[in-house]
């Protein structure tokens, strides 16, 4: 072994190994100690979220929100039942609210109750325990008031989908009924005729049903409330 190889040897030895094992270890340390951090899918705008700064009831209705909501997205963005949304789909009323609810409403919801937290230099009470001037209601709860009211409409949302989904296939089994347990010469004939007759539910596009329309009004009528969401 020649001299330099030798210095080579004990630079790699005593230098980087050593330097390599303390900036590792430095790292496996501050990830052991980094405060555990949120994250919900389905709102991606509300990014990282550190899991101390939001109270647990909070953390509850956001996780809830986040789980209806992705549900929501491929219910009514879904048109053409392909498993993914892209431009073959086509966008509706109904879909673009779900989307400026979860995109822009929530994230800033969240945003300003964490600033009002942060105000506070100890340990975040002031938002949980001091109402808001001209209100009854502290900063948390006007958080939750603000989450439950959407929770509510994507339950009414969830519920709307459910009752036409399940209408669509009660007008499915009428007509196959027609169709196959009693055959004639005329629903031989004229199938065309008989499914217009009774699978009328069938065409009817999601977002035009009644119980979808007063799910969507009510979101919009929350802006008679003292915590406002744009529409």
């Amino acid at each position: 072994m020649t001299q330099v190889t030798a210095m080579l040897v004990m630079f790699v030895l005593y230098g980087v190994l050593p330097a390599a094992g303390l900036y590792l270890g430095y790292l496996g340390i501050k990830k052991v100690t980094a405060p555990k951090m949120l994250e919900y899918t389905a709102m991606p705008q509300l990014g990282y979220i550190p899991e101390k700064s939001l109270p647990a009831d909070v953390k509850i209705a956001l996780e809830q929100i986040n789980r209806k909501g992705k549900k929501l997205r491929l219910i009514y963005g879904d048109t053409n039942n392909d498993g993914k949304i892209d431009d073959k789909d086509t966008i509706n009323e109904t879909y673009i609210m779900i989307q400026n609810l979860m995109d822009k409403h929530i994230p800033q919801a969240v945003a300003d109750y964490r600033r009002l937290h942060d105000l506070d230099v100890t340990d975040g009470a002031r938002a949980d325990t001091t109402k808001i001037k001209h209100s009854d209601v502290t900063g948390k709860q006007a958080l939750l008031e603000v989450l439950k009211t959407i929770n509510t409409q994507f339950d009414d949302l969830l519920n709307a989908s459910y009752h036409e989904d399940g209408q669509k296939l009660l007008a499915t089994n009428r007509y196959l009924q027609v169709r196959f347990d009693h055959p004639n010469a005329e629903s031989t004939m004229q199938p065309l005729d008989r499914l217009n007759e009774n699978t009328q539910a069938i065409e009817a596009p999601t977002s035009n049903s009644a119980a979808t329309h007063n799910a969507v009004n009510k979101i919009s009528n929350t802006n008679n409330t003292d915590v406002k969401i744009e529409q």
